[in-house]
């Protein structure tokens, strides 16, 4: 049947490689949230099927299911599916550097050796037989630059070279070949081994055709049983190529085989290809391939030589690079790149930073001025996405060049609301953020409510209550020492995370407020909650724990909060403050807050210096200190402790559990009288006892500056 005519040299056509823009986004992740600086080789599997069409080659694919999954319960493998008829899997190992320098240094030879010793060992071990596709394995060498989102990379297919090269005689249409009866036949069986999940995705297989032409499609371990049958075999394979003259790059490393497996020195083979998905034997091909000195090949020790390495679109042996920047959603480059730098921490200096922590923080922010600002971007910088924002004020003229939220725009027309405006301008700068406005004046002691106002306020500090319970940290930004007293006693009621922020002309304090006194629940394990709250909540202690609480922004003071606003002149109604102070106090802010959340006692956690004899336990961060003073006079900055007051009007079981019991009510008394707290708590009492306080100089003779007594 087969026509005698002239051989010719073998010549196969070269498999061609294409990536998913899915499979870099992947690897981008696997990168930044597994593997870090770690350039060990990454198992992934490609796909590939016949060639569809007689224009177009097929190609080796990657796509996002090529890597195996970051989950570290997983297998560290690829999850492609089987039984998929237009993925046949293959197997293959990713090599990714860490340095564009790392890449092109690569020991391509070595690399491409390695990968076809594997081929050479599958095939003398009869790994083939089992499972085929090892005979496809490739490699890829990358380097993906994410800082600009461009990826080198270069593929390689191991073949082994024939040497003297096979020969092929009249290579032609698998329709001209076969018989009538036999072409449809081989049609038929075609189709229904592609038709099969089992068999869909096996790229080499047997054409088996018996004395009366019928034909079956078998397993490379029949071919025993076809000749004892006394059947015609050929050695087909999904054949990714088009071209009407040339077997594509399966069929080398497959003839190898062939010759090891069984001594062959004349081979029929299949190149099958289809036609929308049903064999097309006018696209397929049927060769005949002459392999001299058989028994030479089959007897030889040393794997034999290999060639591979993809050529690229100008057919030059080199590396692709591909930037993926301008083909991505803005909002998404921006989400990639505000994690990136959180992402490095953990490769090297801080591989227990929790960024799903700090992702699903929800931060509530009261005020919205130098401070609230500031704090709002460095919460977005450590990977805060949650941010509420409350204010009541308007943007004025003299705002945009201290608070960095604000431009000009937004002082026009009588001025934006601040929290409106912020709100956009976080936006603007990472449109992922989850901003929220809330326009409202914290109702504050020492300012008292008129009657027919009292509805409006205590409307004001029911949804402040509300803001409060549904955040997981709180940041008193305001600029008066009164209007963070209610929010102090909510957070306190609340057992929330409380950071204070308080700025002077030349310096500033940043402190955390201590657990709520009142706050009491069984152990729980912080991990075995899902809401941060929860998590912050299931680690409370009852008031009487041994460790003393640490106190709230009002627990060092001996009255209550007054009217600070009143009869003021204009330098001590505003803000003055020296301009670098209010970056700093923020920045320190919110380090505060990530401390806690990443410190195992949370809210619980003690004061910590520097300096202290635990300083064996320090967390990754770093100490986790109580009190921040500074002054920008004197560039120095001091870390304190103050342990919670009895007698404190916001943050005491006294004032908390009046609160509890009265309500709102409680809290319009305490805003219409000024010295009904300081009643309650007993400083009133501690007061008058401090005025009659006489003391006792016991004069023992000498100098009189030879002792001193400092009070």
């Amino acid at each position: 049947m087969l026509d005698q005519g002239k051989e010719s040299i073998l010549q196969f056509a070269p498999f061609q490689s294409a990536v998913d823009e899915g499979f870099w986004h992947r690897l981008s992740s696997l990168k930044l949230n597994k593997l870090g600086i770690d350039e060990s080789p990454i198992p992934i599997t490609g796909i590939y099927a016949p060639c569809l069409h007689n224009q177009v080659s097929n190609h080796l694919t990657l796509i996002a299911e090529s890597l195996p999954p970051e989950s570290s319960e997983q297998s560290f493998m690829p999850a492609i599916s089987r039984g998929n008829r237009n993925r046949c899997p293959v197997p293959g190992i990713l090599y990714n550097t860490n340095t564009l320098e790392g890449f092109q240094a690569l020991d391509k030879q070595s690399l491409i050796r390695a990968e076809a010793e594997k081929i050479w060992e599958d095939i003398n071990s009869g790994k083939v037989e089992e499972d085929s596709s090892v005979l496809l394995r490739f490699l890829v060498i990358s380097f993906a630059d994410l800082k600009k989102w461009s990826f080198h990379y270069w593929f390689a297919f191991p073949a082994l070279v024939l040497d003297p090269p096979a020969t092929v005689v009249h290579l032609k249409p698998a329709a001209q070949w076969f018989s009538v009866e036999e072409v449809e036949s081989v049609r038929t069986a075609c189709n229904d081994w592609r038709n099969m999940s089992s068999t869909t995705d096996v790229p080499f297989f047997l054409v088996s055709i018996s004395s009366n032409s019928a034909v079956t499609i078998r397993h490379l371990a029949d071919f025993e049983a076809c000749q004892r049958d006394g059947h015609k075999v050929l050695f087909g394979f999904y054949d990714p190529c088009h071209l009407p003259n040339n077997p594509g790059w399966p069929l080398r490393n497959f003839l190898w085989f062939i010759c090891r497996r069984w001594s062959l020195q004349k081979v029929y083979f299949f190149c099958y290809r289809e036609n929308r998905g049903f064999a097309d034997l006018e696209l397929s091909l049927v060769g005949e391939a002459s392999i001299s000195n058989v028994q030479e090949l089959r007897n030889h020790q040393n794997m034999p030589n290999v060639v591979g390495w993809e050529h690229n679109n100008k057919g030059r042996k080199t590396s692709r690079c591909i930037n993926l920047a301008k083909t991505m959603d803005p909002t998404r480059l921006a989400i990639a790149a505000a994690d990136l730098n959180l992402k490095l921490m953990r490769w090297r200096q801080l591989p227990s930073l929790n960024l799903n922590v700090l992702s699903s923080a929800k931060c509530l922010l009261l005020g919205a001025g130098t401070l609230g600002c500031q704090v709002a971007r460095m919460l977005m910088a450590w990977g805060v996405r949650k941010i509420t924002l409350v204010d009541s004020g308007k943007v004025s003229m003299s705002n945009p060049l201290r608070q960095s939220l604000y431009t000009l725009d937004d002082c026009l027309n009588g001025g934006e609301f601040k929290a409106k405006a912020a709100v956009k301008s976080l936006a603007r700068i990472f449109p992922a953020v989850e901003a929220e406005s809330v326009v409202m004046a914290i109702p504050m002691p020492g300012h008292p409510v008129p009657s027919q106002e009292e509805t409006s306020v205590l409307e004001g500090c029911r949804h402040l209550h509300d803001l409060i319970d549904s955040h997981d940290a709180v940041f008193l930004l305001t600029d008066t020492r009164e209007s963070r007293w209610l929010p102090s006693l909510l957070c306190a009621n609340a057992n929330k995370i409380t950071i204070t922020a308080g700025l002077g002309f030349d310096s500033f304090v940043v402190m955390r407020h201590g657990a709520g006194p009142l706050s009491s629940s069984d152990e729980v394990k912080a991990e075995d909650l899902n809401d941060l709250s929860a998590a912050v909540g299931s680690l409370s202690l009852m008031e009487n724990i041994r460790i003393q609480r640490l106190g709230c922004y009002f627990c060092n003071d001996v009255v209550a909060p007054i009217d600070s606003t009143s009869n003021r002149t204009l330098d001590q109604q505003c803000t003055v403050t020296r301009p670098g102070l209010a970056p700093i106090a923020s920045s320190l802010a919110v380090e505060l807050l990530v401390g806690i959340l990443h410190h195992p006692c949370g809210i619980f956690a003690k004061a910590e210096f520097s300096s202290s004899s635990d300083s064996g336990c320090e967390q990754p961060l770093g100490v986790l200190p109580h009190q921040i003073r500074g002054s920008l006079s004197q560039f120095s900055q001091m870390t304190l402790v103050g342990h919670a007051s009895t007698s404190c009007t916001a943050c005491s079981s006294t004032v908390v559990s009046e609160y509890r019991k009265r309500g709102l009510d409680f809290i319009l008394q305490a805003i219409n009288h000024p010295t009904y707290l300081e009643d309650l708590t007993g400083l009133t009492e501690l007061m008058k006892s401090a005025g009659s306080f006489e003391l006792d100089w016991d004069y023992e003779g000498g100098d009189e500056d030879e002792e001193c007594v400092e009070i």
